[in-house]
C-alpha cells in the first residue's frame, strides 16, 4: 500500500530549511537563484516574480545540474543556492528533493509559493518573464 502524497511531501521537506517570501527576497538579494516553475497560465493569473528565471518543471533537473549539457549558464556548481517557487509551495518541495538528489544541496523552496508572496504584499514584476527552455 502506498504511503500517499502527504508522506512523500513530508519526506521531501525533511531537513530542508524552507524560506518565507521575505526570506526569499533576501536570499535573491544575496545571490540565490529564484526559479519559478509555474505554468504559463498560472503566471498570467498571478503575475511574474521579479528576478525569477522561469523553468518548466519537466526540464528543471537538466537546466540546473551543473554537469548537464543542457544547463543554464547560471548553473555554475553544486553549491549554488536555489530557491524554487510554484503556485502554493507543494510541487516546489517535491522538485527540491529531486535537485538535492542531484547534489544541489542548497536547493530550497518558498513556503506557500507565489500565493504567499502575494499575501505578504510583495510586488510582482511588470517585465516579461525570463523563460528558459
Amino acid at each position: 500500500m502506498s504511503p500517499g502524497v502527504d508522506a512523500l511531501l513530508e519526506q521531501a521537506r525533511a531537513g530542508v530549511r524552507r524560506l518565507t517570501p521575505h526570506q526569499t527576497v533576501e536570499a535573491v538579494r544575496t545571490g540565490a537563484l529564484l526559479i519559478d516553475t509555474r505554468t504559463e497560465r498560472q503566471r498570467q493569473e498571478q503575475g511574474e516574480l521579479p528576478g525569477a528565471i522561469v523553468i518548466d518543471r519537466t526540464v528543471l533537473e537538466w537546466r540546473l545540474d551543473p554537469a548537464s549539457a543542457w544547463r543554464i549558464p547560471e548553473a555554475t556548481g553544486y553549491d549554488l543556492r536555489i530557491v524554487l517557487a510554484c503556485r502554493h509551495g507543494y510541487s516546489s518541495s517535491l522538485a527540491v528533493a529531486s535537485l538535492r538528489a542531484l547534489g544541489l544541496h542548497r536547493a530550497t523552496d518558498m513556503i506557500g509559493g507565489v500565493q504567499a508572496w502575494l499575501a505578504a504584499g510583495l510586488p510582482m514584476s511588470d517585465r516579461p518573464a525570463d523563460v528558459r527552455y
